[in-house]
């Protein structure tokens, strides 16, 4: 059934395939080096245990989910699952484990798609691809449910990949697709030149300025403030009572700082915004006319400061 999905002969070793190591864009690139850095530095795989149920509790929540049952029941009427953008594997082994009867695959650009292979080889119905998800090899109308969480908005073009995936679904299959959501007006300024500048950076130095303001984020909660702020529509600032750190966080610069992660954790969280060179934002009218032009119906929708999120499904009569 496995090389039933694809356009093209297969060749499986094990549990994994590789279609694609390399893109045809630099900046591409780029962003695949930088996440396969991530994921395989030497302490991600301990500190990765830290934040995986945040991730899993957070999933339920971003998706429309009320716990762990209502989502395994979700999807065990799916013969194929699709994690795309899958890292380390953690996400796509979670679903293989909560509907043991679907083929589930996890699909990423980056390198640590050979690691998830390796790691969870004895999960029988779980398969992975090293290959580049905005051009995935697979046919048109196969896949029951696609999980693109977190990973859209690294891809070259977002809006054609998020095309691309909706091609993949079944009549009635759905899609959970999360984006990043546009900030205030200084951070966004602030973002944006340092997608061109951080290729210019070392590895070494994109680590220490992860670090610096990961200890900037921690300072400034240590200061325990308290600020009111007037709404400033001009520069997209909206007012309330913020921390000092979380005003500063959502309208200046992000210096992630988390006391429960840690300081690994908190790193690693800056380090996966300030490396790569593909991290685009959008506005929720930009995310919901993804949804109109592919004809999709919105079976959920979700927002919050730093993302839109929604399933999505692909009507019978499309």
């Amino acid at each position: 059934m496995l090389a039933s999905l694809f356009e093209n002969p297969i060749e499986l070793k094990g549990n994994l395939l590789i279609f694609e190591e390399n893109s045809n864009y630099k900046s591409q690139n780029q962003t695949n080096s930088i996440f396969s850095e991530k994921w395989l530095k030497k302490e991600t795989s301990k500190t990765l245990k830290g934040i995986e149920e945040f991730q899993k509790t957070w999933y339920i929540k971003l998706y429309g989910f009320s716990d762990e049952n209502d989502l395994a029941s979700f999807l065990r009427d799916k013969k194929i699952i699709f994690d795309a953008g899958c890292g380390l594997g953690y996400k796509a082994a979670w679903f293989a484990k909560l509907s043991p009867g679907s083929i589930v695959i996890g699909m990423d650009f980056s390198e640590a798609a050979i690691e998830a292979a390796k790691y969870y080889k004895d999960i029988s119905n779980l398969f992975f691809i090293r290959g580049d998800i905005a051009d995935t090899k697979i046919r048109k109308s196969s896949i029951d449910y696609i999980s693109c969480d977190q990973v859209i908005h690294h891809t070259q073009f977002p809006e054609q990949t998020f095309s691309h995936l909706t091609e993949l679904l079944t009549k009635n299959g759905e899609i959970a697709c999360y984006v990043y959501a546009k900030k205030a007006l200084p951070r966004e300024l602030l973002d944006e030149y340092f997608r061109s500048y951080a290729p210019t950076l070392t590895r070494e130095q994109l680590w220490e300025f992860s670090e610096q303001v990961t200890e900037l984020g921690r300072r400034l909660s240590e200061l325990n403030i308290d600020i009111k702020v007037p709404d400033m529509p001009v520069l997209a600032i909206k007012g309330g009572t913020y921390s000092i750190q979380r005003f500063i966080y959502w309208n200046f610069l992000k210096c992630f700082w988390n006391e429960e992660f840690g300081w690994d954790n908190s790193v690693l969280t800056n380090f996966d915004w300030y490396g790569p060179s593909n991290a685009a934002r959008y506005s929720e009218e930009e995310f919901r006319a993804w949804v109109i032009s592919n004809n999709l119906e919105i079976k959920f929708f979700h927002k919050e400061e730093a993302c839109y999120t929604g399933r999505f499904c692909k009507p019978y009569d499309s």
